[in-house]
This record gives C-alpha cells, structure tokens and sequence, in this order.
C-alpha cells in the first residue's frame, strides 16, 4: 500500500509558511527538517533503492537543519549541504538525458547575469556563491532534459535561492522570506515526484500478434 507522502509533505509545508509567516522559529524548527525527509520517504516507497536523488534529498535535509540556525558559518554549512544536493540532483539528471542545448545557454547566461548584479554586496560571500549557483544553474538546465515537471521544479528551486541570495547580498522586500520557502517547497516535490513519473519502470507492451489470438 502506497502512503500518502505528498499530502504529508503538503500539511509540513503549509506548517512551515505559517512558521515564516509568524517568524515562529519553533514552528520552523517542528517543520522545516520534515520536508525532505517525507519525499524521500515517498521516492522510496516508488522506487525502493538509492539513487542521486535520493543522497540530495539527504543533503538538503541537512542544509536545511544549517540553515534553520544563525550566522554565517551556519549559513555556509548549509550551502555546502545543497552544494551536494544540486551535484546529486545533477548526476541523476544527466544519466538519464542530456539538457537541451538551450537550457544550458539560458541558465549559464542567468548565472553570470544574476552574480553579476550581486557580486559588488556579496563581500566574503561571492566566492562561495558563484560556485554554488553554477551548480544550481547547471541543476536546473539538467532538469529540462528529464521532464517539464522536473524542469519547473529545477526553475523554482533558482529562483528560491536567488531571492536567498538577494537577501544575503543585504536586499530585501516584504514576504521574501515567504516567497523563499513557498518556492523552494514547490522545487523540491516537483523534482522528487517528476523525477518518479520518468523514471518509473513501465510494462512491456505486449506484442501486437499475440493480442489477436
């Protein structure tokens, strides 16, 4: 019997808005760590094996527990934890199908635009950033050859940590914080359950001639 993971990841996701909402740092900590964890649960209950996904839903968890505490060296620690989730995210995607051409262009355009405009407020950040949000971009382009599900998930998950990257370069405007977890949310269950619906082993069809008989 197949549980019902999204809709779990769903309730923790509404719980965690309304923790950003409220700047309730209990109620973030009771639902944030959650979110990952229950798409892995639910990519394992699909899948029933390990794969890069599966080790960047790990990661993230862990990159969100960093991120969960204050100061920079937390906020590091976390870039670090989704440094290896976007390297995991990006493994899976390319062994299953290489990006269109376009993808890759746009993303690496909007890569060296975006740290472009940031570089000059970044201070000791810019160096750990511009790393980071290569292998984000590269996530993301990645994520266009595997579905357009997983493609939007992969744009979400940019923009969610651009708005992060904006707040660290020390921008600001009302409800980015929300905005920053209503997106990265969406990312996160559109690449775990895209990544399931194009990978799901379907049965050989059965040959035509046998079916007249």
């Amino acid at each position: 019997m197949r549980r019902p993971w999204p809709a779990l990841f769903g309730v923790a996701t509404l719980v965690e808005l309304v923790g950003v909402a409220l700047d309730s740092t209990v109620t973030q900590w009771l639902a944030k760590p959650l979110l990952a964890p229950l798409l892995l649960a639910y990519l394992w209950d699909r899948r029933r094996r390990v794969d890069p996904v599966a080790v960047g839903l790990v990661a993230a968890t862990a990159g969100d527990v960093a991120l969960l505490v204050p100061g920079q060296a937390a906020f590091l620690a976390g870039m670090g934890c989704f440094l290896v989730t976007q390297i995991a995210f990006l493994t899976a995607f390319l062994r299953h199908r290489r990006p269109p051409a376009a993808a890759l262009v746009g993303y690496l355009l909007a890569w060296a635009g975006a740290n472009a405009l940031l570089w000059g407020s970044l201070g000791a950040l810019r160096l750990p950033v511009l790393g980071y949000s290569l292998a984000l971009s590269l996530m993301a382009a990645a994520s266009a050859g595997v579905s357009r599900r997983t493609a939007a998930g992969g744009a979400l998950f940019l923009v969610s940590d651009l708005l992060i990257g904006v707040g660290a370069a020390g921008g600001d405007f009302p409800g980015r914080d929300l905005l920053v977890m209503a997106t990265y949310a969406a990312a996160l269950l559109l690449i775990t359950t895209g990544w399931v619906a194009a990978t799901a082993v379907r049965p050989a069809r059965t040959p035509d001639i046998l079916l007249s008989r």
